[in-house]
């Protein structure tokens, strides 16, 4: 937070920025409602200002999934009991706590039902109407932090937000895929709903994220025709005229036709609630390229980014990888972005040591690859 009033100053015009936990779902709002995007003509010269920044962005990340218990399951993990409490984090946990440190759990916080931060992060998303759903994902990797001992609290960082690692011993306890998968269903349905694009998180589980996703679709997946048949329609157009493309049009935008032409070009177009996302970021993609041709077809009805960070994708030495994603993605697709915590400075370094590399592998000229970068983010965002 102590980073917030540098962004004014930024050489980056516009941030998308995530919450992840409970602690920051209201600071993301209280500085959206000071500094965030109103509507798309912030963004053009002259009518520029250095007061609207921001696009906000409400979300569950997977780190934290292990805090919420899905209370529309059948048979929900936790009842509101101390030994409830136990029963949950022994469900969701493997191993489970109980089997190697009974107290673990104690430490842990209560439980919050799924369907109360669904509740509220719906009236977030209404009070922004830019706004967007993010982080959310799936995380194989990752482990619960111990609890807080005398000397980790000794070192504290004031100015970091609540509820992070802040650098604690990592535990062996991981949150069963299954949950993870529920609590990021249930938040990409309700982007769904209110027409929001999606970021996602996904490490060491590339396949199973997009099944989790795609499951979202199923049963809306565009229809591919072999070209004998698009010869067939292409001989028969006018017959076609009147029927599937309007049907089309309609499914992808709730207003009548005139009311598009009419419609104010700075405000996002109101989309049809669908149980999928419009549009999803896969962020810091770190997949292979047979990974990002899946979610690339041409049947898979949602508009799928693919977003890439010095800080990640090449941080730990995979960036062989991530350039051969790059190469493969198409040039509508990509964005970037500096996957850092703290505004200022050093995030413009980042995020312009990424355009660099992304212009420098994609073959583009600096000025025309910025603004390529930029078409796709406001695309992404705005529809």
């Amino acid at each position: 937070m102590a980073s917030v009033a540098s962004i004014s100053h930024m050489k980056a015009r516009a941030l998308t920025v995530m919450s992840t936990r409970f602690q920051d779902q209201d600071l993301v709002s209280d500085v959206a409602a000071q500094q965030g995007i109103k509507d798309l003509n912030a963004l053009s010269p002259p009518q520029s200002s250095t007061a609207s920044r921001i696009v906000p962005c409400f979300g569950w990340h997977p780190w934290f999934s292990y805090q919420l218990y899905n209370d529309s399951a059948p048979n929900p993990t936790y009842d509101g009991t101390l030994d409830g409490k136990t029963a949950h984090y022994d469900a969701i946990l493997a191993p489970s706590p109980s089997s190697k440190d009974p107290s673990f759990s104690a430490r842990l916080p209560d439980p919050r039902p799924l369907s109360e931060f669904l509740s509220e992060t719906r009236s977030r998303l209404e009070k922004h109407p830019l706004a967007l759903v993010g982080e959310v994902g799936i995380d194989r990797a990752f482990r619960l932090p111990n609890s807080w001992t005398t000397g980790d609290e000794a070192q504290r960082a004031e100015g970091l937000t609540p509820g992070g690692r802040e650098g604690r011993q990592l535990s062996p306890h991981r949150v069963q895929l299954s949950h993870q998968i529920a609590i990021l269903q249930a938040q990409l349905k309700l982007a769904g709903e209110l027409g929001r694009a999606v970021s996602v998180h996904g490490v060491q589980a590339h396949g199973a994220l997009y099944e989790a996703i795609a499951e979202c679709w199923k049963g809306h997946e565009k229809i591919i025709l072999s070209k004998r048949q698009q010869k067939r329609v292409a001989e028969g157009a006018e017959d076609f005229s009147s029927s599937s493309s309007e049907d089309e049009d309609e499914d992808e935008d709730d207003e009548h036709p005139a009311q598009q032409t009419n419609r104010d070009k700075t405000k996002p177009k109101r989309i049809k609630p669908k149980p999928y996302p419009p549009r999803i970021c896969l962020h810091s993609f770190s997949g292979p390229v047979n990974a990002l041709e899946r979610y690339a077809h041409p049947s898979v009805p949602a508009k799928i980014y693919f977003s890439f960070s010095v800080a990640v994708n090449w941080g730990s030495g995979g960036g062989e990888k991530a350039e051969e994603a790059v190469r493969a993605a198409p040039d509508d697709r990509i964005l970037v972005e500096s996957d850092l915590h703290e505004a200022g400075e050093a995030m413009d370094q980042y995020l312009e040591q990424i355009c660099r590399k992304i212009c420098d592998i994609k073959g583009w000229g600096l000025r025309e690859g910025a603004e390529q970068l930029a078409k796709n983010w406001k695309e992404f965002v705005f529809g």
